[in-house]
């Protein structure tokens, strides 16, 4: 954190994450990860992880979900919100899909909100659940070119937005749970941020509705090959992560609007991290404290 690497401070993530896994005494496949084989050394799509990879000790076998560093440009810069996440459940149950443009907010707003309908109308239904007025509520958009419009038409409506720079993932996470300040979050954010979010979003009863952009080439070559030829559905956060069994955990990087971030301390290393599960339907946050073998700490609460 903070030495302005961003690459780098992702490596390290993806090699940290990647050494866990091995130890899960799980058959795991990578549905989403850094990218393909050829681009990405581990947490590659379609990498098997576990002490389980061939199967011959019938474990469970897992498809997972994977962003070692959300943030990586946070983390290196030394800025709030930079998170570790994955998203696993069942073989076959999350959703390889991808939504790019989109809507998340909390259980408050659960079946007020249209991805078609206009920005005023959605910030409208969203005021009226929470019981109050468009200008007491708070929008998260990602910080760019694409979305001047609709920062114009949220400020016109009159509700305040946070922009971000990058975490868009922990961004739709915070609608999700009261405390946060945030409402709700639209744009076009990353694709796999998208899935993962919804995992995040089922578990915690909140709803997602988005669709797929084609914003440049490449984009359109992929849809064609993992077969999506409807560019305008509308996915749901059931479509995006599916099955009953969903799993979410994330731990902070650095310092952020639900977790803290990394502390270090002499003979140790403090974590906050939150699991939340949709079969047990809980969601804990936890404050690990990690001693070295010949360490000394005193540890707080």
């Amino acid at each position: 954190m903070g030495y302005g690497e961003r690459r780098h401070s992702d490596k390290i993530a993806v090699e940290a994450m990647r050494k866990e896994m091995d130890t899960l005494a799980i058959n795991g496949t990578i549905v989403i990860g850094e990218g393909e084989r050829d681009k990405a050394p581990m947490l590659y799509v379609g990498e098997k992880v576990g002490a389980d990879k061939d199967g011959s000790l019938g474990f469970p076998e897992i498809d997972i979900a994977v962003d070692p560093l959300e943030g990586t440009n946070l983390c290196a810069t030394g800025s709030n919100n930079a998170i570790a996440v994955l998203a696993a459940a069942s073989k076959g149950s999350p959703a390889t899909r991808s939504v790019s443009s989109g809507i998340v907010v909390g259980p408050t707003a659960r079946g007020c909100v249209d991805i078609d309908a206009p920005v005023k109308d959605n910030l409208s239904h969203i005021a009226r659940a929470f019981d109050r007025d468009i200008e007491d509520l708070t929008v998260v958009v990602l910080d760019r070119p694409r979305h001047e419009q609709l920062i114009s038409e949220i400020r016109v409506a009159g509700a305040r937005i946070k922009l971000i720079s990058d975490g868009d993932l922990s961004a739709g996470m915070s609608t999700a749970i009261r405390g946060t300040g945030i409402h709700a979050l639209m744009g076009i954010g990353g694709a796999p941020e998208g899935v993962i979010t919804a995992a995040a979003i089922r578990c915690l009863h909140g709803e997602m509705q988005g669709r797929l952009m084609v914003l440049e080439d490449w984009h359109r070559r992929r849809l064609e090959e993992i077969g999506i030829k409807d560019h305008n559905h509308v996915y749901s956060e059931k479509e995006l992560a599916s099955g009953d069994d969903a799993l979410f955990v994330a731990s902070g990087v650095t310092k952020g609007d639900l977790l803290e971030g990394v502390r270090l301390f002499g003979g140790g290393v403090r974590v906050s991290s939150v699991i939340m599960s949709l079969n047990t339907r809980t969601v804990r946050f936890i404050d690990s404290v990690y001693m070295e073998e010949d360490g000394i700490l005193e540890v707080m609460r």
